[in-house]
C-alpha cells in the first residue's frame, strides 16, 4: 500500500475506530475489511469498492438514531460487495493461471507426440532403404535367371510399395501433428494444403489480396505466422513461393509480401524463393507455398 492510500485510509477510519468503542457493529465492518487488507493476495484488489465501503462505515458512525438503521444497511452492503468483488477478482486470476497452465501442458504434449511421430517415420525410412538394398541384391544374383529375376522383382515392387505406404503415412502423421503445434503456438489456422508430386503445397485463397493489390489482408498475415511455425517445426526443405494476377509484376510482389512475412515469422530467408505464377488469381487461389519433399 503507498503512503498515500494509508493516509486516506487513516483519515476515513479514525472516526469509526472511536465510534467502535460504543458501537460493535462499527468494530465488526472494520474488521471484515482489515481480513481483506491483510490477506497478501487481496490487500490490491477491489479498492475502489473498499473505499466505498470505508465511506459507509463512516457515516454509520456518524449518524444520528434515527438514521443509523439504514445507513448500518448500506454499510453492510458496500462491506459485502467489497468482500465479493475481492472473491470475483481472485478467482478470476486463478482461472486465468490455469488457462495459462492448460495450453502449456498442450503445446508440450503436441511437441512429443510429433517427435515421436518423426523419428518413427525416420526408422521407417532407413528400414525400407536397408530392405531396398536387400533386394536389389538379390536381383543382381538371380540375373542368370530370367524367371527368378523376375520373382525377385516383383518382391522388390511388393515390399517398396508397402514400405512407402507406410512412410507416407508416417509422413503424413507427422505433417498433421505439425499442423496443430504450429496453429497451437501461433494462436492462428494455417491455409488448406495437399501434398503433390512437387510437395506440399499450401494455398492462398484469392481473399489474402484485395483485388490488383499485394499486400496481405489480416486473415492472410495470420496464416502466414502459423505457416511460418509449420515451417521452423519439421519441415526442412526448401519453399518457393508462387504469387498469381494478370499483373506479372504484381503476382511477383504477392510472393514476396508473403516471402517477408515468413522471414518476419522466423524463417530462413536463405530456404525461400519466389516466383510469378502463370495465370490469374481466382477466388480459390491467389498464392501458393510449396514445400520441396
Amino acid at each position: 500500500m503507498s503512503l498515500r492510500h494509508a493516509l486516506v485510509l487513516g483519515l476515513l477510519l479514525a472516526p469509526t475506530l472511536a465510534a467502535a468503542k460504543d458501537d460493535p457493529q462499527v468494530a465488526a465492518f472494520n474488521q471484515r475489511l482489515a481480513v481483506l487488507q491483510a490477506d497478501p493476495r487481496s490487500a490490491d484488489l477491489a479498492r475502489y469498492e473498499r473505499l466505498q465501503a470505508q465511506q459507509a462505515i463512516a457515516a454509520y458512525a456518524e449518524a444520528k438514531r434515527r438514521d443509523q438503521e439504514e445507513l448500518r444497511f448500506l454499510a453492510d452492503r458496500r462491506v459485502e460487495i467489497a468482500e465479493t468483488s475481492v472473491r470475483t477478482a481472485l478467482a478470476r486470476q486463478e482461472l486465468d493461471r490455469l488457462a495459462s497452465t492448460r495450453n502449456e501442458l498442450l503445446i508440450e504434449a503436441s511437441r512429443r507426440e510429433a517427435a515421436r511421430a518423426r523419428q518413427e517415420a525416420e526408422r521407417l525410412r532407413v528400414q525400407a532403404q536397408i530392405q531396398t538394398e536387400a533386394a536389389e541384391q538379390l536381383r543382381l544374383q538371380s540375373e542368370a535367371d530370367a524367371l527368378a529375376r523376375q520373382d525377385a522383382e516383383l518382391a522388390l515392387n511388393s515390399v517398396a510399395g508397402k514400405q512407402t505406404a507406410r512412410l507416407n503415412a508416417a509422413q503424413q502423421k507427422a505433417a498433421q501433428l505439425a499442423r496443430e503445434e504450429a496453429e497451437l503456438m501461433s494462436g492462428a489456422k494455417l491455409p488448406a494444403s495437399r501434398f503433390e508430386a512437387r510437395g506440399e503445397v499450401f494455398t492462398l485463397p484469392g481473399a489474402a489480396y484485395a483485388s490488383g493489390n499485394s499486400a496481405l489482408s489480416a486473415e492472410a498475415a495470420s496464416q502466414a505466422k502459423a505457416l511460418a511455425e509449420y515451417l521452423q517445426i519439421g519441415k526442412k526443405g526448401r519453399v518457393n513461393i508462387v504469387g498469381y494476377d494478370g499483373d506479372a509484376g504484381n503476382a511477383r510482389k504477392r510472393a514476396e509480401a508473403l516471402r517477408d512475412a515468413l522471414v518476419a515469422g522466423g524463417v530462413s530467408a536463405n530456404r525461400l524463393q519466389v516466383s510469378a505464377g502463370k495465370g490469374a488469381a481466382t477466388k480459390a487461389r491467389s498464392a501458393e507455398v510449396v514445400i520441396a519433399p
